[in-house]
């Protein structure tokens, strides 16, 4: 399931994963608000809590996963990726250099600096 995270600044869009996350969470859920903030800023500050395992995923939410990444390719400007696991972090940190926008994994420890990491300019 993937629920938005209502307590962060406006220019920050954030949601949390627990449980089975499928492509329709990513439809009616994920998808529609990043549309929206892209729309309202024309850049994406993007906070994403994985507080589920990544095994939880359904393949049709890996692969809209893929395409809401590729559809705002431009548009991404800060990407926190916050998550138990420091495999998460470090690869998130890898993947920020080979796409556009700054990404910064972040441990479950870390999501009160990942909510200020990404809401700053």
């Amino acid at each position: 399931m993937i629920e938005i995270i209502n307590d962060l600044p406006e220019n920050v869009v954030g949601f949390r994963a627990t449980g089975k996350v499928t492509k329709e969470d990513y439809e009616k859920v994920l998808m529609p608000a990043v549309e929206v903030q892209s729309k309202k800023f024309n850049k994406i500050n993007f906070l994403l809590w994985l507080d589920t395992d990544v095994s939880n995923y359904t393949l049709g939410a890996w692969i809209d996963d893929a395409l809401v990444g590729l559809q705002h390719l431009t548009h991404w400007h800060k990407v926190a990726i916050v998550s138990h696991y420091e495999i998460i972090k470090k690869i998130t940190n890898v993947f920020g250099h080979l796409v556009p926008g700054i990404y910064k994994g972040f441990r479950i420890s870390e999501l009160e600096a990942a909510k200020k990491w990404v809401a700053g300019a």
